[in-house]
Parts: C-alpha cells; sequence; structure tokens
C-alpha cells in the first residue's frame, strides 16, 4: 500500500522530512477562553433573564414577610426559589464543563488537571447546600 507523498511512492505511515518536523513542533492552541469567552457566553441573555425572575421570588419573600404573610407560605417560596437557582448553578457548571474544562482538555497538561479540580471542588460545594 503507498500513500501520496512527495515523490507519490513512500509507503503508508512513511512521513517525509518538512512532515516529521511540522508533526512534533509544538503547536499553540487558542480557544475561545483564552480569549475570554466562558462556557455560558451564547446563553448570556438566558442566564440573565433567569436570574431577573429569581430576583423577583427573593423581593416577593421580602415583601412576604413585611406583609407578615403565614410561615409556610413563605417557606414555600423560599423551596421555590432555592429550586430555581439549584437548577441555575447546574446549567452553569454544564457549560462550564462543556465549554472550560473541554478548552483545557484540548490543550491537556497541567491546565485539565487544574479545571477538572476546580469543577470537583465547585460541585462539592453545591451537593453541601
Amino acid at each position: 500500500m503507498t500513500t501520496t507523498g512527495t515523490t507519490g511512492t513512500e509507503p503508508a505511515g512513511a512521513s517525509t522530512p518538512d512532515t516529521a518536523a511540522t508533526a512534533a513542533a509544538p503547536v499553540d492552541i487558542v480557544t475561545d477562553h483564552d480569549r475570554g469567552i466562558h462556557g455560558y457566553h451564547h446563553q448570556k441573555a438566558e442566564h440573565l433573564k433567569r436570574l431577573r425572575r429569581i430576583e423577583g421570588q427573593i423581593r416577593g419573600l421580602q415583601r412576604m414577610v413585611d406583609e407578615d404573610v403565614y410561615c409556610i407560605d413563605i417557606l414555600t417560596q423560599v423551596s421555590a426559589s432555592t429550586k430555581a437557582l439549584q437548577s441555575f448553578a447546574l446549567q452553569l457548571l454544564e457549560e462550564h464543563l462543556r465549554h472550560c474544562v473541554a478548552d483545557a482538555a484540548v490543550k491537556g497538561g497541567e491546565e485539565i488537571d487544574a479545571k477538572v479540580e476546580e469543577a470537583t471542588k465547585a460541585i462539592a460545594r453545591l451537593l453541601r447546600t
């Protein structure tokens, strides 16, 4: 079996001096993360909308306390607000894994280890809440 190379008759898998030097040269990989684009960037407007809705829920809690609403009704709203924040956190975590951690995986080396450790600690914090 042959492949087309400089002379057109090199055996498969053989490399010419030019291709061997190119393959061995380190390649600087530039990712979105290097450009300051975070995982949530593409859904920023949606995230801000969700956070404003959650902010409204929290303001509603303040109003309920101010108006002396029954305790259980307030606790129900606290639960709903907590669930909304947890859902937002999970979405953000997924985007972090798909974007920031994936970018580090492409680069390899110590960067991937640091990103995995960072994500692991973030997950641990979420589990404690």
